[in-house]
């Protein structure tokens, strides 16, 4: 196998499942912070700014 063609090999592959693994990824973290477990961090990371300090929290 010559240099051009391993070249020409891994160039297809990664277009093909390389672009199938990072929509994979993309779906994942776009989906992560919805998860039933994560709500009560989301909920406290949505009202830290409106906590005072002097809430003893």
């Amino acid at each position: 196998m010559s240099d051009h063609s391993t070249y020409e090999a891994l160039r297809q592959l990664a277009d093909s499942w390389g672009l199938l693994g990072m929509v994979i990824a993309f779906l994942v973290l776009v989906a992560w912070p919805f998860r039933p477990s994560a709500r009560d961090r989301n909920r406290d990371a949505a009202n830290i700014i409106l906590k005072d300090e002097s809430d003893g929290d």
